[in-house]
């Protein structure tokens, strides 16, 4: 009986591993249970977390002047603050000179533009025009939000989002900085903005010292061809405030168009951006194939007003600056030789921002205006600015005398 018992005892301490491993396997299934719970709420948590970092916007603008200005701290010829303030006088004199002049050649008055005026560095320069690029951006933002970061997407998406806007923080942080170093003037205005304030004028000293050395031109006579540029541009809002609600109205509809629905939009933007980089083109730029019909007609008709006014000022800074500018055929020879001789890596950047369409509008308009003072006399151009109606329609800037037949002969449909 002993031996039975203890053959049983035996027998029963020989099935207790088995029991003992079954209740440590109870143990191990119930704590993994318990961990995976644990990370499946922290998950959640920072999937919250991470979704409202980036439902903040698609842009760190702190983040992006901080890194333009950062790529303009070592470009030559950097100004203090002190050199910049022994400027002032310079615009100062030269703008007493240019608002007569234009208001005798363009029959407008412009009152105040000569208080609206400031001498800025690069960096001053970024910090004006990083309020318009949120503003241009803002008005994309709620709906390319919820299209990135629908509420409720996880982590995955957040994460995503997160990544885009750091690449994109870096792309306008270098835009900007790009432009930097290049611009040389601006009449600053709040295209957007709900308050029809008028604009102020900007001169990048820092730039406009480096070209006209790089020209080998005179300082003072290339300051005041620079401002008469953008004199005329306050000149062409200012005189006719039916053209800032305009333009305004035309981007405002591209842009809801674009932002109501960018899905699948970045596969055809890199094949355009290869495009670009090859220097491949069809006759159509790169942006415009990422549109649809309607906002390709609106794109191509504000480039037509956008190719007038680039074109009406440059064609005025060398007719009026006759006047003003000593050897201004020299200046204005030397300026648009340049404009052409860019490196392979300006072509490229100035293709991959469309900075390129930029320079077209130069040229493509200043021959418009030429060709419409040559077809019917300098008067006929005030009819430009007579109101929506009489703005070129696409194709006309290509086809002056389409313009002509239509708006002063009234025999085009």
């Amino acid at each position: 009986m002993n031996g039975r018992a203890s053959r049983s005892g035996r027998h029963g301490r020989g099935a207790q591993p088995a029991a003992g491993l079954s209740w440590r396997d109870d143990r191990v299934w119930q704590a993994g249970f318990l961990v995976g719970s644990a990370l499946g709420a922290v998950a959640t948590v920072v999937g919250r977390h991470a979704e409202r970092a980036a439902r903040r916007g698609l842009v760190d603008w702190r983040e992006v002047e901080r890194i333009a200005v950062g790529r303009l701290t070592g470009a030559p010829g950097a100004l203090d603050a002190t050199e910049l303030r022994a400027a002032e006088p310079a615009y100062a004199e030269a703008m007493t000179r240019i608002v007569p002049a234009l208001t005798a050649a363009l029959g407008t008055a412009l009152p105040g533009v000569v208080d609206r005026s400031a001498v800025v560095d690069r960096a001053d320069w970024v910090r004006a025009n990083i309020g318009s690029f949120a503003s241009l951006i803002g008005k994309l933002e709620a709906d390319l939000l919820d299209q990135v970061v629908p509420p409720g997407g996880g982590l995955a998406k957040a994460a995503m989002a997160l990544a885009n806007r750091w690449v994109t923080n870096r792309q306008l942080g270098f835009l900007l900085g790009f432009m930097g170093t290049r611009v040389l003037g601006q009449y600053d205005l709040a295209l957007l903005s709900m308050e029809a304030t008028p604009g102020r004028l900007l001169f990048v000293e820092e730039n406009i010292r480096a070209t006209a050395r790089a020209l080998g031109v005179p300082i003072g006579p290339f300051r005041t061809w620079i401002a008469l540029h953008e004199t005329t541009h306050a000149f062409e809002f200012e005189a006719h405030p039916w053209l800032r609600p305009y333009l305004a109205e035309r981007l405002e509809r591209q842009l809801t168009l674009f932002g109501s629905d960018a899905r699948g939009i970045g596969r055809e933007a890199a094949r355009g951006i290869g495009r670009a980089l090859r220097g491949e083109g069809t006759g159509e730029h790169w942006m415009e194939r990422l549109m649809g019909p309607e906002q390709r007609a609106l794109f191509r008709e504000v480039q037509a007003v956008m190719s007038l006014l680039e074109g009406f000022s440059d064609y005025v800074m060398d007719e009026v600056g006759r006047e003003l500018v000593p050897d201004v055929e020299r200046i204005s020879a030397r300026f648009h030789e340049r404009r052409t001789n860019r490196t392979p890596f300006e072509r490229a950047v100035l293709r991959l921002t469309g900075m390129d369409l930029k320079y077209e509008q130069y040229k493509k308009g200043e021959q418009f205006v030429r060709a419409i003072a040559a077809l019917r006399g300098p008067a006929a151009l005030a009819h430009l600015w007579a109101g929506p109606e009489t703005l070129p329609r696409a194709g006309e800037i290509e086809a002056p005398d389409r313009w002509v037949a239509r708006v002063l002969d009234g025999t085009a449909a």
